[in-house]
């Protein structure tokens, strides 16, 4: 293997070349192509384009797995990676908006003619390393511009989700849409409705994951399109807030602002950012000053209906849901209990929590003291201290003759409490403490049942 190839450009390669030797035209094509012309790194697939069918392919590699072959996709397998390897071809129609009503495979110009955006419309022959530009994507590449191929209608028209991935290119590289492109794109924008809600999913988890994930929300909001996929995110738009707390704006404004602000590369922080507030509209009141009673509550509740109603996965509206509900408590850390501050430490989307309360500070009144206290807590507190084991456990409450019912949650769980205030250190203490605490109401009401039921000493036992 060239010592200048990743691991999977050396199996691209490979494929490449069976298919060439064999006789056929096989290229690069799409994202690899555009990111390796800017030099930012080509870490994702590689999709191959070539000459060959479908059968054809087939007979060429052992490990093929037909996902596509009606519309000229196989799946080849090479060194354990799987690798798309797509015939040639032009796209006759599309009624649904999402796929061709059929295909009739061609070659490599044709096939370019097809693709969404110039500068995803080129290939590369990894063996004479020549780009092959038939749509004029180094053009655009060089003059940072997303520009549709062919007429902008007709390729939103062919697969909806494209105004989508516009957006995304447009936010993650820096590229201004094109004019004809982003008229086309505010013109076509209701055939969005024709697109799967995973789809969808997927397009904003990768916008919010990708670079300038402020942007694609903005424009989103400036073509249409955040109005209908993410109608509680547009609500916010123009809903107004106490300027003593927030000087940026109205709740869009600070939103956009914070998404700006995200640290760390983290799908539910950007999903919790984008969220943090979107229960702020429904719950808006003029008393003293602007309020939103419970809008964090309110919040939570809806992020988990936005993000089921995509079809996210469960363990992230799970996360995204305890981080909006959560995020107005930071106001009272430094006021917190110890055994309250260890278990709000605890909590397993604390890391997560944190990196948004930040966001949500800088984009606003930008005191961000209480982020600083719990970073110096988190330092300073090991995890066995934040959540240790628990020095007593049921067997401990049974063998001092205790009788399981629900007093034994609500007997360790104050147990625990002072654990964590670490007013008790060890197993002895903290069974002491039971018996002290615990036992003499115990023994009290078992003499109670005991003559209220006297065991007749006639009677077998």
């Amino acid at each position: 293997m060239s010592p200048t190839l990743t691991p999977m450009e050396h199996s691209a390669l490979q494929i490449v070349r069976r298919l060439t030797d064999k006789g056929f035209q096989a290229l690069y094509a799409g994202g690899y192509v555009r990111d390796r012309l800017l030099g930012r790194g080509t870490h994702g697939d590689i999709d191959i384009a070539t000459s060959a069918t479908p059968e054809q392919v087939s007979r060429v590699f052992p490990h093929v797995v037909g996902v596509g072959e009606h519309f000229g996709v196989m799946i080849v397998v090479w060194d354990g990676t799987p690798f798309e390897v797509a015939t040639f071809r032009a796209d006759v129609g599309s009624t649904d908006g999402r796929h061709p009503d059929s295909v009739s495979f061609t070659d490599a110009r044709t096939d370019a003619q097809r693709r969404d955006f110039t500068i995803n419309g080129m290939f590369f022959d990894p063996i004479s390393e020549e780009v092959l530009d038939y749509v004029g994507g180094r053009e655009d590449l060089s003059a940072g511009i997303i520009r549709a191929i062919g007429e902008p209608l007709l390729r939103f028209g062919e697969d909806y989700l494209r105004l989508l991935r516009a957006v995304r290119f447009s936010a993650r590289f820096g590229f201004p849409i094109e004019p004809a492109t982003w008229s086309a794109l505010v013109a076509a924008r209701d055939g969005i409705a024709q697109v799967s809600q995973e789809r969808v999913f997927q397009e904003l988890d990768k916008m919010l994951v990708g670079a300038h994930p402020d942007a694609a929300i903005r424009q989103l909001h400036e073509s249409g399109l955040l109005a209908l996929v993410l109608p509680e995110v547009e609500a916010m738009v123009g809903v107004e807030q106490p300027a003593q707390f927030h000087p940026e704006g109205d709740v869009f404004e600070h939103t956009i602002k914070a998404l700006a602000l995200i640290e760390e590369v983290d799908r539910v922080i950007a999903w919790s950012v984008l969220l943090h507030d979107i229960g702020k509209p429904r719950t808006q009141q003029m008393s003293d000053r602007i309020r939103f009673n419970n809008h964090q509550r309110v919040g939570a509740n809806m992020s988990a209906r936005v993000l089921t109603r995509l079809h996210a996965p469960n363990a992230l509206i799970d996360a995204v849901y305890a981080c909006v509900d959560n995020h107005m408590n930071f106001i009272n850390v430094q006021q917190m209990k110890l055994s309250t501050l260890k278990k709000f430490l605890a909590r397993p989307t604390f890391h997560a929590e944190l990196v948004v309360h930040k966001a949500d500070c800088q984009s606003s009144h930008g005191d961000i003291s209480n982020y600083d206290y719990l970073q110096a807590k988190a330092r300073e507190m090991p995890v066995d201290q934040i959540k240790p084991a628990p020095l007593v456990g049921g067997k401990d409450l049974i063998a001092l003759g205790l009788t399981p019912g629900p007093r034994f949650g609500q007997i360790l769980s104050a147990a625990y409490d002072l654990q964590l205030e670490e007013k008790l250190t060890t197993h002895e203490e903290a069974v002491e403490w039971v018996r002290e605490n615990h036992l003499v109401g115990e023994e009290s009401r078992s003499e109670n049942r005991e003559a209220e039921n006297p065991t007749d000493p006639t009677m077998p036992v």
